[in-house]
């Protein structure tokens, strides 16, 4: 079930016993609560709701809650969040969830109560018995991640609801600027509404100023510094995303990324693919690949191929704790700084 489908049974009164919310979109998460929440006047949320964290509350004192009758109301509403249990995850914990005591329940749910299970992964472990018997019972609700093309649907969709439209260009440069990130993208928009306010329209302006840089585009920043040899102004910005509380193994692990981008659209371009074609091979969104495109231009595969490995080097001993990760990558860009590769 999606959650217009959700939507749609909830507001004509339709309720099922267990429902499981299954997956990382924060976003469609966050309107899943909204939803059930919604369902309840603010005399049945004092009395009729509760939360319930499962890697910080047994899972028993859930069931309790949900077993019980609604006070004044026709419907109980019980969060699970969280159940780390349904997973391969092996987790520390000290405590003794009674997971033959929630199998029970499900074979036998309250009628009046809907028991929500939000569980933020991407799959659950389906050798388990509890797993098994959860999925018989529940309504699944996918809030898994969506791809781009979902994205720029729904958030297309979103700006008509408010009559407003967005040019094809500040639309690229959102997806591009989020990564595609529904989550990010939905976190962004009142900003980018209140500027269309009096327009009605959002522009590619209005995205580079108002959008913040991810992480990814910051170091993307740093490629083309890297590919000219500007020692000084790349240890400069690398200097500053670690001020700014970046890990130095997820700045190495996004420009690896980025020169594997490189190096792939470099040989693939040089084999007869299109802009186009690149885009769809390497299921990366066309900007990146226009952008790609430009800076591969005057680089040779060797040197795209040195960049890479020198990366890929540092990501390894980082991993094996051969070095301190700040001065691997200082040795890295003065050593691919002073060797000639043709």
């Amino acid at each position: 079930m999606k959650t217009e489908q959700l939507k749609t049974a909830l507001n004509r009164g339709t309720f099922a016993p267990v429902y499981l919310v299954l997956g990382q979109e924060s976003a469609l998460i966050e309107e899943v609560r909204a939803l059930f929440k919604a369902t309840l006047s603010t005399e049945e949320m004092t009395m009729n709701f509760a939360s319930y964290d499962l890697a910080q509350t047994e899972v028993a004192r859930a069931l309790e809650d949900a077993e019980s009758a609604p006070f004044f109301g026709e419907r109980r509403i019980v969060f699970m969040q969280n159940p780390f249990f349904l997973t391969g995850e092996k987790v520390k914990t000290k405590l003794d969830h009674d997971l033959k005591g929630f199998q029970a329940y499900l074979e036998q749910p309250q009628p009046t109560t809907a028991l929500v299970i939000f569980a933020p992964y991407t799959k659950l472990d389906e050798r388990k018995k509890i797993v098994k018997q959860l999925k018989k019972m529940a309504i699944v609700i996918d809030v898994q991640k969506i791809n781009e093309r979902q994205v720029q649907q729904l958030v297309t969709a979103q700006l008509q609801s408010e009559q407003v439209t967005i040019e094809p260009a500040a639309m690229t440069l959102l997806l591009s600027k989020t990564n595609s990130d529904y989550s990010q993208i939905m976190a962004e928009l009142p900003k980018l509404l209140l500027y269309a306010q009096q327009s009605r329209v959002i522009t590619e302006t209005a995205v580079s100023a108002l959008v913040a840089s991810s992480i990814e585009d910051n170091v993307f920043e740093l490629v083309p510094l890297v590919l000219q040899k500007k020692v000084g102004p790349v240890l400069e910005m690398y200097h500053d995303l670690l001020l700014q509380k970046e890990e130095p193994l997820k700045i190495n692990a996004i420009l690896l990324g980025q020169f594997r981008l490189l190096l792939q659209v470099k040989i693939l371009f040089e084999k007869g693919y299109s802009q186009g074609n690149l885009a769809s091979v390497l299921k990366i969104h066309p900007y990146r690949i226009k952008l790609a495109l430009q800076q591969i231009r005057h680089f040779s595969k060797a040197t795209l191929a040195q960049a890479y490995l020198g990366l890929e080097g540092i990501e390894e001993k980082i991993k094996t704790g051969q070095g301190e990760a700040t001065l691997l990558f200082e040795l890295f860009m003065l050593q691919f700084a002073t060797d000639d590769v043709a």
